[in-house]
């Protein structure tokens, strides 16, 4: 017997639908968008029950919960450094683990902001399922919060963490995926959707940013091998990972053709962590600057046809920068209930603040964009869902909705006053982390590029 998932994320409610090969609706979820999570509170024992049974039947689980950078809520606020441990109960880690899983298993299987089916297995189907009845309840309780469910379903989980988690599920998996031989994808992605592997993904270098062409990082062949040389910066997971999805430049001659993709296990000898970098935000998630000396790596560990990892790579940003609108617009969401929630408490002069008809107004424009800039985002999804390859409105959407949660975070920042720049609202800290939207996965004025030359200029 096969099933069939199919994701609706039109209007105001998720609809999960599940049927067997006759069209014959086995199990149908519908979700409230922005409070899934509190409306499954009632049924935050069963969750509990469900994801306690998940760890102890499911050993790569524990190991996935002790994983360091999986630790995801647990270690937030200590890894900002200025807050002493909270001391969260045990089952604030397995909501944040359980919607973890939820995220690799639900992308491995090919979710990505899309609405059609997919044929699978009812092992598949009932292990999908489980997981995403344990996130949805567990983080209930927890209180982990997502904007929607779809394909690549973009998680808030108090914003910080999910880079060290995205960055497996969103960036480096999906070419590995797409590209892998099936040897490499079942060496690897087995991995990673166990927990047992943190992946990373090497592509910027001290002297080629938002020009991936000047990339330096050479891989000569050597027999069976290649020999590596090179470095590269701004890493996200680059201490902790075990795995590396590196670009290098395998021959100078061809210009574009002549870049090639390579994982890269982080034991290898010759590879080395330089340093950890120091940021304005996104502190608890880890950047690393790495080199690699005469690294030999397999041949067979070549991602993809040698010559073609610059397209392929241009393949993988894509999808980069629409999870970064799409999340974006959830932190901004995010950010911005938080501070109506402020305004209705805080008084000035007799009154809450936000009875202010300047309040009143900035929240009115600020939740107008962010719809905006979220009708934008589906629309992109459902372009690229029909199978099609919407360079331009990707990077409009990247552009419009990093800008959109930049200037949201701001105007959030200053209705809280004195305390926005203070520690204790977080609003503080949500401005620094939103700032990184607008550079990574290509900057402001290499998304305007983009969509200029697009019209021919």
């Amino acid at each position: 017997m096969r099933y069939k998932i199919s994701v609706d994320t039109g209007g105001t409610f998720t609809d999960v639908v599940v049927q067997d090969d006759r069209g014959r609706v086995v199990i149908g979820i519908l979700t409230d968008m922005f409070g899934w999570h509190l409306a499954l509170g009632a049924m935050g024992a069963l969750g509990l029950l469900a994801a306690l049974g998940f760890v102890i039947l499911l050993p790569a689980s524990r190991n996935f919960v002790r994983r360091p950078g999986f630790q995801l809520s647990y270690h937030v606020r200590a890894w900002e450094g200025h807050l002493r441990h909270p001391g969260l109960p045990f089952v604030f880690l397995i909501g944040a683990f359980a919607m973890g899983c939820f995220v690799t298993v639900y992308n491995y299987a090919g979710f990505r902001l899309s609405a059609a089916p997919y044929d699978l297995s009812q092992g598949q189907i009932s292990l999908i399922f489980v997981v995403y009845l344990c996130g949805m309840v567990t983080s209930s309780i927890a209180g982990a919060m997502s904007d929607r469910i779809g394909r690549g379903p973009v998680l808030l989980c108090r914003r910080t963490p999910c880079a060290t988690q995205g960055m497996t599920t969103d960036m480096a998996m999906p070419p590995i995926e797409k590209f892998g031989s099936e040897e490499i994808k079942d060496k690897y992605l087995r991995g990673a959707i166990a927990g047992d592997l943190i992946l990373s993904l090497g592509i910027t270098e001290p002297d080629a940013g938002s020009d991936v062409a000047a990339i330096k990082t050479r891989a000569v062949r050597d027999g069976d091998n290649y020999i590596i040389n090179g470095s590269k910066v701004f890493i996200t997971n680059g201490i902790r990972a075990d795995l590396i999805v590196l670009v290098t430049k395998t021959d100078d001659s061809t210009g574009y053709d002549g870049f090639s993709l390579f994982l890269v296990e982080t034991d290898t000898p010759g590879f080395a962590v330089s340093r950890k970098l120091e940021k304005l935000g996104m502190h608890a998630s880890d950047t690393a600057e790495l080199s690699f000396t005469d690294m030999v790596v397999p041949a067979g560990n070549m991602l993809g046809e040698e010559g073609k990892g610059f397209y392929n790579i241009m393949w993988e940003l894509q999808g980069e920068r629409l999870v970064a609108a799409c999340g974006a617009v959830a932190g901004a969401q995010r950010v911005l209930e938080m501070t109506m929630e402020y305004a209705r408490e805080r008084q000035a002069f007799g009154r809450p603040i936000g009875k202010f008809q300047a309040i009143r107004h900035k929240i009115a424009a600020m939740s107008t964009k962010i719809e905006a800039a979220r009708q934008f985002n589906y629309y992109v999804a459902w372009l690229v869902d029909r199978g099609e390859y919407p360079v331009r409105e990707i990077s409009q959407a990247k552009l419009f909705s990093t800008q959109v949660a930049c200037e949201v975070t701001d105007e959030c920042l200053q209705i809280h006053g004195g305390w926005g720049y203070m520690k204790e609202y977080g609003i503080e800290r949500a401005w620094r982390d939103m700032r990184l939207n607008r550079i990574g996965a290509g900057t402001d004025e290499v998304m305007l590029d983009v969509i200029g030359r697009s019209y021919g200029f």
